[in-house]
């Protein structure tokens, strides 16, 4: 039996567990399984981990994106620049730490953007951030990020967002899990008044599959996408880097 799961907290909205067992049943895999596991505190159940011999893959999630890396054995070169993992190949018991967020980002994000779509606003600074920030550099498009306290250069407040600013900024990117089941009529606050046909609103949560930000900003006229093809993008990444030689 080879075993694959994804560790976070929490985990009743998964999207992997349910993904890759209807994979499994398809493909006619049964000597696979793909599990929850479902971490309170990463420093004290992580080594329980690594010590079941049968796990072989692991994706991670919030809030463990980056915490996860003092963990690792190894990384590759894009998971070491964007310092945030959520795919993980296990080899005699080495851990080598992948980013298959980048790739299903770009692929989903890249084919709605249009001519104006030049600067963009990545809301929240977690490790799904980093990925779509990473992406976002690799496109040559500016960003800035909002987050609740100002931490870093190049972050600014909920409080500093105008509508002036929303119009500067037409592509609004949401990599919290503000407005994800069960709380699915809370949305990060915005100058809504501002958005227009000529933002791109793109949320990675998938559940629900029409969050209240994207009801919202689809009501003003903006383009709007959600994460749903991103995440079955970075599974179907993951399962090729598993099964890698």
């Amino acid at each position: 039996m080879k075993i694959y799961g994804l560790i976070g907290n929490p985990l009743g909205h998964s999207f992997s567990q349910k993904f890759f067992t209807d994979k499994f049943v398809k493909e006619n895999i049964s000597y696979c399984r793909y599990l929850n596991f479902e971490i309170e505190d990463l420093e004290k159940e992580i080594f329980q981990l690594k010590k079941d011999a049968l796990i072989l893959g692991l994706n991670v999630t919030i809030p463990y994106k980056s915490a996860i890396i003092s963990y690792l054995d190894n990384m590759s070169k894009e998971c070491k620049a964007i310092a945030a993992c959520n795919c993980i190949k296990i080899t005699k018991g080495k851990w080598t730490g992948y980013n298959t967020d980048a790739i299903g980002f770009e692929k989903t994000f890249s084919p709605l953007l249009q001519p104006h779509h030049t600067k963009a606003l990545i809301l929240g600074t977690g490790g799904s951030s980093k990925a779509v920030a990473y992406v976002l550099k690799k496109l040559k498009i500016d960003f800035l990020f909002v987050s609740r306290k100002k931490e870093e250069q190049n972050t600014v407040t909920y409080d500093f967002l105008t509508s002036a600013l929303m119009q500067e900024y037409p592509i609004v990117i949401n990599t919290t899990p503000v407005g994800m089941f069960p709380n699915v009529n809370d949305y990060p606050q915005l100058p809504f008044e501002a958005v227009s046909e000529k933002n791109y609103f793109f949320d990675l949560i998938y559940n629900p599959w029409k969050t209240a930000l994207l009801s919202k900003a689809e009501a003003r006229g903006a383009l709007i996408k959600n994460g749903e093809k991103m995440l079955a993008i970075q599974a179907e990444e993951s399962w090729k880097i598993w099964n890698e030689d």
